[in-house]
């Protein structure tokens, strides 16, 4: 098959990224063609396809009123990416359309183009934006799910994003047009939830488009497994930010006797080092963004890994992650969590945002050494078996199958 995989950016920026990457590296492992199409950033990987990117967008910088205007457009209906993809897909005839994450940057006006092509869509689901304005579930420090049934004026009245009243109406706007005016999201054919819990969720919320459960996979022959651990340290890696749990791990780490490391990036840092520092928590580290070998050594040195995830997390790449790398993973019990931590064998769970519970479960594991070396075998064991290449290869094509009659 030739396939066209779609994804906002094109460099790895985070877990969804990664597993976009991973896929379509799959797909050609296994002799497809596959073609790209995204977003111009100075840090994207080599494509012939770069020319038919978009042009590049960043909502974080300052903007002027027209510069505004223009960006909310884009958000809204985004008629350069939708003319860009019809003039690859004019120009090339892929089978099927593969859709990561599009929202905002390419927005789903690229949807008509899809459907003028007369190609299939299916669309892989890394947050729940399909219900809600904001993407997490999470609002004011808690789960919120006041915008379900299509109810997605509450996103003004709290300023869900970005505790702003003017990106709140935007996010509001988008999804009227999109899901109520002009139905884009109808012509996805089929929708992918990598947890199970998000396929459930998205249908109790009101979500009325056609999803099937896909879990993430690993290719866990990449990663050398180190059982124990050298230092006495736990790892968290991932963004830093709010829905993440993060002012929870650091209370619960005041006087423990091991070392926290903090790896990754995001908009909760500076928050989190005063944290740290008015703590007087010595055993504390930010070590910043690390990918690749830089990342797999540290948490190879630790003991296990960390996520204390106080949102509705769906399929967290993290624990895959550190099952190939031979950790137990603790995992707060929310979301798709539990479906991959077994507790007690792979791992432990705790309440979310419980600081106690937490507390008690990290000076467990740090006084179990044996049971942590056998918890980390059971997860590599776990990961080789149950989330590896081949089983989330052939749920995809029969996925490719169904939708588009191939084969």
């Amino acid at each position: 098959m030739k396939i066209l995989m779609v994804n906002k950016y094109f460099y790895l920026r985070g877990g969804s990224d990664k597993v976009f990457f991973d896929e379509a590296a799959l797909l050609q492992s296994k002799g497809h063609e596959v073609g790209f199409f995204s977003m111009q950033h100075p840090r994207n990987f080599p494509s012939r396809y770069a020319p038919d990117f978009v042009s590049r967008v960043d909502y974080a910088e300052k903007m002027g009123l027209l510069r505004r205007w223009q960006a909310a457009g884009r958000i809204l209906y985004s008629l350069e990416a939708k003319r860009k993809l019809r003039r690859l897909l004019a120009r090339e005839r892929f089978d099927i359309v593969h859709l990561h994450n599009i929202y905002h940057q390419l927005s789903p006006s690229i949807l008509d183009a899809v459907a003028e092509a007369g190609l299939p869509a299916v669309m892989t689901l890394h947050d729940y934006k399909m219900v809600c304005p904001a993407y997490t579930l999470f609002s004011r420090g808690r789960v919120c799910e006041r915008c379900s049934q299509g109810r997605y004026f509450h996103v003004l009245l709290g300023r869900c994003v970005q505790d702003s009243y003017g990106k709140s109406l935007v996010c509001l706007a988008e999804m009227y047009l999109h899901h109520r005016l002009l139905g884009l999201y109808g012509k996805v054919a089929r929708f992918i939830a990598p947890s199970q819990f998000m396929k459930n969720k998205l249908q109790d919320l009101g979500f009325p488009g056609q999803v099937s459960h896909v879990p993430n996979f690993v290719n866990a022959e990449a990663y050398l497994p180190h059982f124990g651990g050298e230092e006495q340290s736990l790892v968290y890696f991932g963004r830093l930010s709010k829905e993440k749990g993060l002012p929870t791990l650091l209370q619960a780490m005041a006087g423990l006797p091991a070392t926290l490391k903090l790896i990754g990036e995001g908009p909760e840092r500076p928050r989190l080092a005063e944290t740290v520092r008015q703590a007087r928590l010595a055993n504390v580290r930010f070590l910043g963004y690390r990918q690749g070998a830089s990342l797999w050594a540290e948490i190879r040195r630790s003991r296990f890994t960390v996520l204390p995830s106080e949102w509705y997390e769906n399929f967290p790449l993290a624990v895959l992650e550190s099952f190939a790398l031979g950790k137990p993973v603790l995992g707060a019990r929310i979301g798709g969590i539990p479906e991959l931590v077994q507790d007690g064998e792979t791992g432990l769970t705790f309440e979310p945002g419980n600081v106690k519970d937490l507390r008690e479960k990290i000076l467990y594991l740090l006084n179990h050494p044996h049971l942590l070396m056998e918890m980390g075998r059971k997860g590599r064991e776990l990961a080789e078996k149950e989330f590896n290449p081949q089983k989330h290869y052939e749920s995809l094509m029969s996925i490719y199958r169904f939708v588009s009659n191939f084969g």
